[in-house]
């Protein structure tokens, strides 16, 4: 047999195809009596789940087989330095700054995108590891998978799934406000008004057609996203510098007193709101398999990238400050208003053109990203593999665009940007947590070295550091004083302490690692959780609810697809299936 004529065995359908086969080849999905047979076994199913850890060698070479065709990698570190630009700056610091310095912050805002920078910055490093040593699209998903097991990547995996679809329409609602700035109108007079309920009640098709947009360029060609990335984002550079020293030259001290209106309360409560605008970093992650050179471009990428956002921001929301005083920011368009009380009532046109550059570039490397996300996570098994399908001309993947940027278009047509923005926020913060965790096991468990004692210490420390770091943001939230953080506080310390002190690192990074293991990871854990801490009880509402609706969809049909997916009963042949299952009767 001659390569063409495997190679045609191998791939015999083209690109565009619709069957149940493409959707749920799992033996547990062949027929109703293979169904119930699996739901009988959903306990000891779930336990195998629970228990078993993937291999970097099967993220990296035996999942990405599931795609049929590889991505192409035309990246370098300036590409992902401009897409670590596009993915972050856009609706975060022009529309959250207003709203939080006025409501929450006041002039304090500046502290509340530190302490949001610091935490942002802290997951990078985690990122920047794994990212260096699993270079695949799957990002944190594919990282989990690896050091916590298919059920912790699987919940982490439906909060990255919310966090993509509910960040494109975030970003989308926020587009359509900015457009109307521009055109100098009211600023839901393109929406179309209807009797829902508030919140949901403002229609917005202009939303819609640009995530459309966005997501037929980059299902086009990563290469040309890339390009139009970089050309937006300097332009939009230009208009983020202009902001900043224009607002310093009209700059009133006297504008930021008081400085700390609503207390240190407010500023935390700002910061977990604000940190939406440092999301999209972890999309040059998702990037590794299409960088050229992934253990030097990335590093270069995320870290380089993420450290000049920060100062930028801080820099925005501290001229923006001294231009106004908090009590006079307006909420809705705070850097045009502010420009024309001082008198440069044409800067809020320019002002306006920069936060669509943002947005449409956050919008362009989001639809990038997440569809790579995606990818990854139905290579797996953990949604129906016709999603990781890539796209043999294109080299992307189509089918993965489209699950998201339908989903995102659907939400953005109804929610407002504030239902959206602290639902993103908590999604965000548990997932970053969570990566903090995996790299603390990564670097102290390796399965089939690492002795039982020392396991158990592991898991008995991880508890105290993850159980501690709860408490000192509920004390936080409860106001109960420093008596509470004098337990949880020391506890924290002394958990870290003591994985330092009486557990060995069983694993070395091979090119760059996150330095001060286990400190940095363990205090990346304590600020998610305390920023997460200051949202208000109705985010934790619907990330229950969402959870809960994570888990029906698990225990139904994900729990089942992963596990013949990673004992491969499906690629079985039919007569050996059913004498396995007579046996087993």
């Amino acid at each position: 047999m001659n390569p063409s004529e495997n190679n045609e065995q191998i791939h015999p359908q083209s690109y565009w195809r619709w069957s149940k086969q493409d959707f749920f080849p799992e033996e547990s999905f062949r027929d109703w009596s293979t169904y119930r047979y699996a739901l009988s076994h959903t306990f000891s199913r779930f336990k195998d789940r629970l228990l078993t850890r993937s291999q970097d060698s099967d993220e990296i070479e035996k999942l990405r087989k599931q795609s049929e065709n590889e991505m192409k990698r035309c990246l370098n570190w300036w590409d992902l330095m401009w897409m670590g630009f596009g993915a972050v700056i856009g609706a975060g610091i022009f529309v959250l700054t207003g709203q939080e310095a006025r409501y929450n912050a006041g002039s304090a805002i500046v502290l509340s995108y530190a302490a949001s920078g610091f935490s942002a910055m802290l997951s990078v490093f985690c990122y920047t590891e794994f990212a260096i040593e699993i270079p695949v699209a799957g990002g944190s998903f594919a990282y989990l998978r690896v050091e916590l097991g298919d059920f912790a990547a699987f919940i982490t995996a439906g909060n990255i799934l919310l966090e993509c679809i509910l960040g494109g329409a975030a970003v989308a609602r926020s587009w359509t406000s900015y457009f109307t700035s521009l055109l100098n109108r009211e600023p839901n007079s393109l929406r179309i008004h209807t009797n829902l309920t508030e919140g949901y009640n403002l229609l917005d098709p202009i939303a819609v057609c640009v995530l459309i947009i966005a997501a037929t360029i980059a299902m086009s060609s990563t290469r040309n996203t890339s390009n139009l990335n970089w050309i937006a984002s300097a332009i939009n550079t230009i208009v983020i510098l202009f902001v900043i020293i224009a607002g310093f030259l009209h700059a009133d001290i006297s504008n930021m007193k008081p400085f700390a209106p609503y207390g240190v309360e407010g500023v935390f409560r700002a910061a977990a709101i604000v940190y939406f605008g440092y999301g999209g970093f972890d999309t040059i992650a998702t990037m590794a398999e299409e960088t050229k050179n992934p253990s030097r471009d990335i590093p270069l990428g995320l870290l380089g990238s993420m450290s000049i956002i920060t100062v930028i921001y801080c820099l925005m929301a501290l001229s923006l400050s001294m231009m106004a005083k908090y009590t006079d920011i307006d909420p809705n368009a705070a850097y045009s208003v502010a420009f024309e009380r001082v008198g440069m009532k044409w800067a809020k046109y320019l002002v306006a053109l920069g936060a669509l550059k943002g947005m449409t570039t956050v919008l362009l490397v989001g639809a990038l990203g997440q569809a790579r996300y995606i990818t990854h996570i139905a290579r797996a098994h953990m949604i129906p593999p016709w999603f990781a399908l890539v796209h043999p001309k294109t080299k992307t993947p189509i089918n993965a665009t489209l699950l998201v940027t339908i989903s995102s278009a659907c939400i953005a047509l109804f929610s407002s940007l504030d239902v959206l923005a602290s639902l993103l926020s908590i999604s965000t913060l548990f997932v970053f947590m969570m990566m903090a965790v995996a790299i603390i096991v990564r670097r102290y468990y390796v399965k089939g070295v690492t002795p039982r004692s020392s396991l158990l210490k592991l898991v008995g420390f991880l508890f105290i550091i993850i159980g501690s770091s709860i408490g000192t943001s509920a004390c936080w939230g409860l106001e109960s004083g420093w008596v509470g953080y004098g337990v949880t506080v020391p506890l924290w310390f002394l958990g870290t302490l003591g994985i330092s002190l009486m557990l060995t690192q069983q694993r070395t990074p091979k090119v760059w690692g996150v330095p001060l293991v286990p400190w940095i990871p363990a205090l990346s854990i304590a600020t998610n959780l305390f920023l997460m801490g200051s949202l208000g009880y109705m985010a934790f509402i619907r990330f229950g609810i969402c959870t809960v609706i994570m888990l029906i969809y698990y225990v139904l049909f994900g729990l089942h697809a992963t596990y013949d997916m990673a004992h491969q009963q499906y690629e079985m042949e039919p007569k050996v299936i059913e004498e396995d299952n007579v046996a087993k009767a």
